[in-house]
């Protein structure tokens, strides 16, 4: 009886991993402002991607998918498979960069199926917890911080090159140039993993700038510069990304790994600096619009998908309408997962397509809404509304962009009608949006979690009226901005520490002087002249005087468990200016 026992038991065991080994891996490869016009394949004449032209050509190729025109609304909608007012996430700063606590995103789904997970790259999706990769169903993070890799809220005197990401949360010294260490860290976690089923999220911060990149990459693009494209730098960027994409895919093939391996490569936005405005500069498929655009140019994107396994190949273009928030139902339906019944997913599944070209998809009618502050989008004077092939821009300019790729025949007078319909269908899209928490709450900083024990806040994800502030240039200038606030939720109450600083911990310095070092001579740095620091939380007020050589000024206060707002200034003579960075960490109980 008891052999029978143990070998159904080791039966059921095999049946079980033999089931988990049939399940197809995924790795989503997401660039960062490569636009539809930057690769080879795409038609671009000077730029040679030879390894993704070759992935290209075995591809299924969505020709017209689309994002949001920016980095934080793209990956926010595709992580959660809801549109950023939905989620939140509609700016790449200013407090609304970050998911809110519990969301279930993408990781979660394939975790909760038995997948195990991993990012590695630029997340862009919050700093802090509860909005971190591991807060939200990563197992395995490796990241820079904020939008870009030696932005002023990342780790200061990252420069592309020998830079420290952080690992699980803790920063850790690297060796190489970016997109090698993400690649490489990559390969080494489906060496650990490749037993059972994995998702790797692979979000490179190239080809963002600031354009850095070694000179053996740029080099056969600078005789271009100035006459044909805009920079030699951009395409030696994408030039790198291209030799690690065909690096990695030898990896897989050796690993036996290619065939059951859903593999996509696709961008967040449109180009940057590919193309130029005018049209004199670089090359852009046709299409008017780059990054940040509501034009063509701005958000549709390369996205080419492989699964031989799942007889997703052969070189096929489809034609049908698809997006960012598509993503998530798309990838349960090919991989059979489930998702949970409560979650009201905004994208539709497109895999019937992906198989079949012939299959039949009705039209859908997709929305962009972004809107660079904490503030939301306006319903109608930031969007672009699709359908089909027609493009409803701000409510007063329809495009047909098969007959009209540059947009430049605004024919909404001969199209009333389907103009009605449009606006129709947004009005009632964005009242629906406007109901729900995301819409309504700023997502917030939670502080007295374990989790993380010492929170950072700094200028560039205030909440306040001026401009954005997000390079360590600026810090290190001395740039004065009027930005101050950040939500916060006290979880736990007690005391807490709020220390309040002109200078990062891992750089730091008197706030009325400069530090002492100076990471790889990147900075010029220059002294601010404050006397004193304030604070405003919890209908508390505290303001301090700042010592000569002081490096922190810090306040201890009692907070009760909830939500509330931190303000925080450098007072110089009558002029106030928001503190640079800002830490805050629980003491203790105050009773």
């Amino acid at each position: 009886m008891c052999k029978k026992i143990l070998f159904f038991l080791l039966l059921s065991i095999f049946v079980l991993q033999l089931k988990a080994q049939t399940k197809p891996n995924v790795i989503l490869i997401l660039t960062d402002d490569l636009g539809i016009g930057d690769l080879g394949c795409q038609g671009n004449p000077w730029l040679k991607t030879p390894e993704i032209d070759a992935f290209y050509e075995q591809a299924v190729r969505m020709t017209d998918f689309h994002v949001s025109p920016l980095c934080t609304p793209t990956r926010g909608a595709i992580m959660t498979g809801k549109y950023p007012i939905n989620n939140g996430t509609w700016a790449t700063f200013k407090g609304r960069d970050g998911l809110a606590e519990n969301t279930i995103t993408m990781a979660n789904m394939f975790k909760n199926n038995g997948y195990k997970t991993a990012l590695f790259g630029k997340w862009h999706l919050g700093d802090n917890y509860p909005s971190r990769p591991t807060d939200l169903g990563f197992d395995e993070a490796i990241h820079h911080l904020a939008g870009g890799v030696g932005e002023l809220s990342d780790y200061w005197g990252n420069s592309y090159f020998d830079d420290v990401y952080y690992k699980n949360n803790k920063p850790t010294q690297f060796k190489g140039y970016c997109t090698d260490v993400w690649f490489e860290e990559t390969t080494k976690f489906i060496q650990k993993n490749k037993s059972k089923p994995f998702f790797v999220y692979l979000p490179t911060n190239a080809p963002h700038d600031p354009l850095i990149v070694a000179e053996k990459y740029a080099a056969p693009y600078k005789h271009l510069e100035g006459k044909e494209i805009i920079s030699a730098n951009l395409y030696g960027m994408i030039a790198n990304i291209d030799e690690n994409f065909g690096k990695f895919q030898h990896f897989l093939e050796k690993e036996d790994l290619l065939d059951n391996t859903i593999l996509i490569f696709m961008s967040d936005n449109g180009t940057r600096y590919g193309y130029s405005k005018n049209g004199k500069l670089g090359y852009n498929k046709g299409f008017r619009g780059i990054k940040g655009n509501k034009e063509e140019g701005g958000h549709r994107v390369p996205f080419f998908i492989r699964w031989p396994n799942g007889k997703i190949q052969g070189g096929k273009d489809i034609q049908n309408l698809a997006e960012h928030v598509d993503l998530m139902p798309t990838l349960a339906a090919l991989c059979n997962l489930e998702i949970p019944k409560n979650l009201k997913l905004d994208g539709r599944d497109f895999s019937s397509i992906l198989s079949n070209p012939k299959a039949k998809l009705q039209d859908k009618i997709a929305f962009i809404h972004h809107n660079q502050d904490w503030r939301p989008p306006s319903d109608v004077a930031q969007s672009c509304i699709m359908k089909g092939s027609w493009r409803l821009i701000n409510g007063n300019q329809l495009y047909n962009v098969e007959k009209d790729p540059k947009q430049q025949n605004n024919v909404i007078d001969q199209h009333p009608e389907l103009v009605k319909q449009l606006l129709y269908n947004n009005q009632k899209f964005v009242e629906k949006a406007k109901q729900k928490k995301a819409y309504k709450e700023l997502p917030f900083h939670v502080v007295g979690n374990k989790a993380q024990k010492e929170i950072k806040l700094t200028i560039q994800h205030a909440i306040g009226e001026d401009g954005g502030i997000w390079k360590p240039e600026q810090v290190s200038e001395g740039v004065k901005n009027k930005n101050n606030t950040h939500a916060i939720f006290v979880e736990k109450e007690g005391v807490y520490e709020i220390s309040c600083a002109r200078w990062p911990q891992e750089c730091s310095g008197p706030i009325l002087g400069i530090p002492s070092e100076n990471p790889k001579n990147l900075y010029e740095y220059k002294a601010i002249h404050p006397e004193k620091v304030r604070i405003s939380i919890a209908n508390q007020m505290h303001e301090k005087s700042i010592k000569e050589d002081a490096e922190v000024v810090t306040f201890s206060v009692n907070l009760s468990k909830g939500k509330t707002l931190l303000t925080n200034d450098f007072i110089e003579g009558d002029s106030t200016y928001g503190v640079y960075y800002t830490y805050i960490k629980y003491i203790g109980s105050s009773k």
